[in-house]
């Protein structure tokens, strides 16, 4: 982790106000627990309130396939040394049958040995995103071929939007939630 604690710390459920206890209730996992992340936007309940409704968007309503999801949320994720996310979204990954050798062309970039030319191009994009705000023609063209217009702005969007969230977790100093490995999946 980039930072070894948190520099908000995530709130304990007698400090979570009344206004984030009804949004987090909504949001538990099956087990009942609520994750730092969430703990965390708890300090401020206005902004969570009204961030959970793009999210919610962009990890459950996207016109992205799930896979083409993940894989753009991990490779933002993983440039911007975002750990808290990289592991939670390994997670989702593998629940929607990605294996380490996906993870690990993931972070090797689009140039990676054994990739998916269509998932290269997804991993381009984000490459350029994350290092010009923007996606180049050649690999839009690319983009275009497959995706409808609401999936190329499903992806320019999932991208910023964990490429925010990646600086708040960074930031805020968010750590690992139990059971999430974060860069290191092998221990």
């Amino acid at each position: 982790m980039r930072l070894a604690s948190p520099r908000l710390h995530p709130l304990h459920d007698e400090e979570i106000p009344e206004d984030a206890r009804q949004l987090l209730d909504g949001i538990k996992l099956g087990s009942g627990r609520i994750l730092n992340i969430f703990r965390t936007l708890a300090h401020h309940p206005k902004l969570m309130r009204r961030w959970l409704v793009f999210g919610n968007h962009i990890l459950g309503k996207n016109s992205l396939s799930p896979r083409d999801r993940e894989i753009a949320i991990l490779r933002i994720g993983w440039l911007c040394r975002a750990e808290y996310e990289w592991g939670q979204h390994v997670e989702i990954g593998r629940a929607v049958g990605m294996t380490d050798e996906d993870f690990d062309r993931i972070e090797a970039g689009p140039d990676a040995a054994g990739l998916d030319p269509f998932e290269a191009s997804i991993l381009r994009a984000v490459d350029e995103l994350h290092a010009d705000a923007m996606i180049g023609d050649a690999t839009w063209n690319e983009l275009a071929v497959r995706y409808t217009k609401e999936q190329l702005l499903d992806l320019v969007f999932t991208v910023g939007q964990y490429n925010l969230v990646s600086m708040a977790l960074n930031t805020l100093g968010v750590q690992l939630d139990d059971g999430i490995k974060g860069f290191d999946r092998t221990t």
